[in-house]
């Protein structure tokens, strides 16, 4: 298994270190932190620094400009590589861009790594909802960001009423090109949306927090916003239809994670399918032992149309698998890390 290591950009102030601080906060899975500020003092780090138990910091300057990319995998390789007990130090690395970073260069250092241990995860963008316009004016490229991005986090709308929510909504799905936006008030974000969170059990005695003594009512929760749907279906799904069906994704629907089995002559494997928004990564592996071939996907997102998405579905199953020509499986392999 790789780690994903996920780009989370945008311009100075839209909320990436309260984003960074929930994760870190929010789940139980180990996040690796590589915090890029621009400038000799790296403020990010600092601010940061409290909510980890070891980070790396690249601070003197833009990690985007860096041409070797053999620093980064310096860093990667510390938080990536397993040790002498075959495990690694985390289970998802997060990459925080310096607000001056062009976030296509980082991914494509990202993707530049030679490290065999990781993987790009996706590109976050987070925009700040009470300067949207402002920023926008400020900073003009923010729209070549915004197609560029995986995922689009419109930060702080808690600031805007909710007419100016639903028109920068509306907006800024448009500049994107239809990658999923994710309204977010703090950068509170269910971490299921980011990554595969890894369960871990309590210790039997730890220190109370004050979360721990308060209860918190269901509906503040991150994750009351969102649902979950699952589709599970024994037959062989057509993969040219299966992808565009990926590609033109119900509103709403952030994640969607799971396998797949087409069936077709030569590819009779698994394939796993890893998403963050728009981003889609596929590994294929052999079926584990007993286990029948079959399609399980979880769907996540807000306003999702259940009976819609399982008709979608439906109408990628393929009766006949053996006729599909098997070059229609590169629509899929196409995404394979």
């Amino acid at each position: 298994m790789t780690i994903p290591v996920l780009v989370v950009a945008g311009f100075l102030g839209s909320g990436k270190t309260t984003l960074l601080n929930h994760l870190l906060r929010a789940s139980d899975t180990r996040v690796g932190v590589v915090v890029n500020d621009f400038g000799k003092v790296n403020v990010d780090a600092i601010s940061v620094a409290a909510q980890v138990d070891s980070m790396v910091s690249l601070g003197g300057g833009c990690l985007c400009c860096v041409v070797d990319v053999s620093d980064l995998d310096a860093m990667l390789d510390r938080l990536a590589t397993p040790g002498e007990d075959g495990e690694a130090l985390v289970d998802v690395i997060v990459i925080e861009a310096s607000g001056l970073a062009e976030p296509p260069a980082m991914v494509r250092l990202v993707d530049a790594s030679e490290n065999p241990h990781v993987t790009f995860g996706g590109l976050i963008e987070v925009v700040d909802a009470a300067e949207f316009h402002a920023t926008r004016d400020r900073h003009p490229q923010l729209n070549k960001h915004l197609r560029h991005a995986d995922l689009v986090l419109l930060n702080k709308v808690d600031r805007v009423d909710d007419v100016e929510r639903e028109d920068l909504l509306a907006l800024v799905r448009d500049l994107s090109g239809g990658a999923p936006v994710v309204p977010t008030e703090h950068g509170r974000v269910d971490p299921d949306l980011l990554f595969d969170p890894v369960r871990r059990p309590e210790p039997r005695f730890k220190q109370l927090s004050f979360e721990d003594l308060v209860e918190v009512p269901h509906s503040e929760h991150v994750h009351a916003g969102y649902e979950s749907i699952e589709f599970t279906e024994p037959r062989a799904l057509n993969p040219l239809r299966f992808m565009a069906f990926l590609a033109d994704r119900p509103d709403g629907l952030y994640r969607v994670k799971g396998w797949a089995y087409f069936g077709v002559p030569g590819h009779e494997e698994r394939f796993t399918l890893h998403t963050v928004g728009a981003h889609l990564r596929v590994e294929r592996d052999e079926w584990p032992h007993a286990t029948a071939p079959g399609t399980s996907l979880v769907m996540i997102g807000a306003g999702l149309d259940a009976e819609k998405i399982w008709a979608a579905l439906d109408e990628t199953v393929e009766p006949d698998p053996e006729s599909v020509d098997p070059l229609d499986m590169a629509s899929v392999t196409r995404y394979l890390r």
